[in-house]
């Protein structure tokens, strides 16, 4: 009897003390990647926006400030590639037509060297400063090769941005 007491107390110890590594470890990584995360934005950001000063979340879109001045708004599209999601950040200009300012790739598992070629400035560059329905009625050329990828990418900004254009314009 006194045997199994003790057996059940060093097994409850046991799973108690690998609970609370656990605990302690899933804490620290994810504080780890949400720093990690919101570093990687903030760059993207910055590469769109070089003149951003820093930016505010409101629901899924990130006004972006300098001189307490909303200079544009951003926001992340996703898109089915060739090769699973493609998650894009979106730059608009506070104009009047709201236009595209830059887009930027955060992430992708397209195949190296074909859709991958997403993120290339050649492609991406096509993008700037251009009103939304430029992309569509003028189109965006897709990269040889990787015609699923760039259609994804395209359909996913302009999808997106029109989701998106209705809480911008209300602010």
């Amino acid at each position: 009897m006194k045997e199994n007491i003790k057996r059940v107390v060093v097994l409850t110890i046991i799973v108690l003390a690998s609970s609370l590594s656990i605990y302690v470890y899933n804490n620290t990584v994810e504080d780890a990647l949400k720093e990690q995360e919101m570093a990687e934005l903030t760059e993207h950001i910055n590469m769109i926006f070089p003149d951003a000063e820093r930016f505010i979340q409101k629901d899924d879109i990130y006004y972006v400030y300098s001189d307490d001045e909303i200079i544009g708004y951003a926001f992340e599209a996703i898109g089915k590639g060739y090769g699973g999601d493609i998650t894009i950040l979106v730059g608009i200009n506070n104009d009047e037509d709201l236009t595209i300012k830059k887009v930027s790739v955060l992430s992708h598992s397209e195949t190296p060297g074909l859709g991958a070629r997403i993120t290339e400035d050649e492609f991406v560059s096509q993008f700037d400063n251009k009103p939304i329905d430029a992309i569509k009625l003028e189109g965006i050329d897709a990269i040889t090769g990787a015609t699923i990828s760039s259609k994804a990418v395209v359909n996913a900004v302009y999808s997106e941005y029109k989701n998106k254009i209705q809480s911008i314009r209300s602010e």
